[in-house]
């Protein structure tokens, strides 16, 4: 049996007749970009959310570009980001000049709150969490922090959506929350799709010029902006995902259950939930010291899976500028080698988890 990492099709084929009628539905009314599909998916959205504005974009990363940028970071400027995360989060620091400064993960893969507080400097003017793999992060501890030092907080929501702080939904925490809708995403697109969301008014009409040429008014541009416009059909489609979110989590939910109550092999490390934090599992991510053996192990079985991440972003080729060296965060890369990310995806057939456990309990 061949177990894939992930596949879309079966995800797509259960809401099959409305993703189509969706799709049809924009066709047929010749308007494909800035109409009444974006704006209904922005309200339903923020509605969703719990928050005020939503601003549909082309992706997640053109997200934390903009809000970095429409609260006028730039060159010079000193932004907090995890060190382990993926390395979007970071591209939305330096395209706009400003520099990363990391912060190590807590034993939930995210930001660690305890060390925001120490890498803050006079330079700093914001803070990004990001909600890695589905968990919220300790959103207390962080906005405490924020607020104190009088820090906006930008929630990189990327792949958690619908995740929760003590019931409170992950993207109603901070100043600006990001979010991707990229296929493999809890709720994605069938495209490149992105959002902003917030409760400032200014920022949201701000995000939306930057988002169009940094137009407010056809042709007459206020700011130097970019083109990063969701387009109708990925908005249409995406107002189905949203329909059906709630039920897309709880089977990955139900997914993710069957691995932490089945994996039983004792060289594997199996992920932690926070106190008071909630998980949508958009990846199921175990530890092992083990990592490349296992790896080749469940491929040799017919099992696929990926790393998330292989190289953390401070030691990307990309940021060898930066200066950073092997062994300056080493919780982050201690992950990176030892990190690996099992199938999870809608629509997985039970046999796939039975199997998966079987073989992966007989690994030694």
């Amino acid at each position: 049996m061949q177990i894939p990492f992930n596949t879309l099709k079966p995800g797509y084929e259960k809401y099959r007749d409305e993703y189509l009628e969706a799709a049809t539905r924009v066709l047929d009314s010749g308007w494909y970009t800035l109409g009444r599909e974006l704006e209904s998916f922005e309200k339903e959205f923020a509605e969703w959310l719990g928050m005020k504005h939503c601003v549909g974009l082309n992706s997640g990363l053109d997200a934390l570009i903009l809000a970095v940028r429409a609260l006028g970071i730039k060159v010079g400027d000193e932004v907090i980001v995890p060190a382990n995360t993926y390395i979007a989060s970071v591209l939305g620091i330096t395209e706009n000049g400003a520099a990363p400064v990391f912060v190590e993960p807590d034993q939930y893969y995210n930001i660690d709150p305890d060390k925001i507080e120490q890498a803050i400097t006079k330079r700093t003017k914001a803070i990004i969490v990001v909600h890695l793999y589905g968990q919220a992060c300790r959103m207390d501890k962080i906005m405490e922090i924020a607020d104190k030092h009088n820090l906006p907080v930008i929630e990189d929501c990327a792949q958690s959506h619908g995740a929760a702080f003590k019931g409170q939904k992950t993207g109603t925490f901070g100043t600006i929350s990001c979010f991707s809708f990229f296929p493999t995403k809890n709720m994605g697109a069938f495209g490149d799709g992105g959002a902003i969301a917030t409760n400032d008014e200014e920022i949201a009409q701000k995000i939306r010029a930057l988002r169009n040429y940094g137009s407010e008014k056809k042709y007459y541009n206020k700011y130097q902006g970019v083109n990063s416009r969701m387009d109708e059909i990925q908005a249409a489609l995406l107002r189905v995902k949203l329909r059906h979110i709630e039920e897309i989590t709880e089977e990955r939910r139900a997914i993710a259950e069957a691995y932490l109550a089945g994996i039983k092999n004792p060289d594997i490390t199996l992920p932690q939930i926070a106190e008071d934090a909630s998980h949508v599992w958009h990846l199921f991510v175990v530890r092992t010291e083990k990592r490349d053996e296992l790896q080749k192990y469940l491929a040799d079985n017919g099992i696929g899976t990926q790393i998330h991440y292989p190289v953390p972003p401070h030691l990307a080729e990309a940021y060898k500028g930066l200066g950073y060296k092997a062994s300056d965060f080493p919780i982050t890369e201690g992950l990176a080698g030892t990190i690996l990310s099992l199938p999870l995806f809608n629509g997985e057939n039970v046999s796939h988890i039975d199997t998966l456990l079987q073989i992966i309990n007989l690994y030694q």
